[in-house]
C-alpha cells in the first residue's frame, strides 16, 4: 500500500505508457530549472527540457533520460507526456557518445545555416542519455 506522501504518476509517451505508478517525488528539469514534486504541490503546466528524471517510490530511486514534453501538476496527480523517456538499459552508450559528439561539432563550427537551438537540443539530449548511464 502507498505510504500518506505518495501521489499518482503517470509519464506516458507516443509509442506507451512509460511509467504508472505511486511516487513520493519526481524531479526534472524545466524550461524554468530543476523542479522537484511532492504531493500536493501547486497546480501548474511546464514544459519539460532534456535532463534526467528522478522518480522516487516508498523502495527507492528510479532514474531515466527524459527529452521533451511537458506535465500537468496537480495536488494529488503528476502526468508527464514525454517526446521520448528511456530507462538506462534501452540507451545505446556509444550512439550516444556519438550523438554528442556530433552535437559538440556542429556548436564549434558552425556555419550562418547551423541551427544551432537544434545542435543544443541535441546535446543536452545526449548528455542526459550519457549521465543516467553513470
Amino acid at each position: 500500500m502507498a505510504s500518506e506522501s505518495a501521489f499518482e504518476l503517470k509519464i506516458i509517451t507516443p509509442d506507451r505508457v512509460f511509467y504508472e505508478g505511486m511516487a513520493e517525488m519526481v524531479e526534472f528539469n524545466t524550461t524554468e530549472g530543476e523542479i522537484g514534486v511532492y504531493k500536493r504541490h501547486i497546480p501548474m503546466t511546464v514544459i519539460i527540457k532534456p535532463g534526467i528524471l528522478t522518480i522516487t517510490e516508498e523502495d527507492g530511486t528510479k532514474e531515466a533520460a527524459l527529452h521533451a514534453g511537458f506535465a500537468e501538476i496537480l495536488p494529488d496527480k503528476v502526468t508527464i507526456m514525454a517526446e521520448i523517456v528511456e530507462w538506462p538499459a534501452e540507451i545505446d552508450e556509444e550512439r550516444a557518445e556519438h550523438a554528442k559528439e556530433r552535437a559538440m561539432d556542429r556548436i564549434h563550427n558552425r556555419t550562418t545555416e547551423t541551427d544551432i537551438a537544434r545542435a543544443e537540443t541535441a546535446l543536452q539530449r545526449a548528455i542526459a542519455r550519457i549521465e543516467v548511464l553513470k
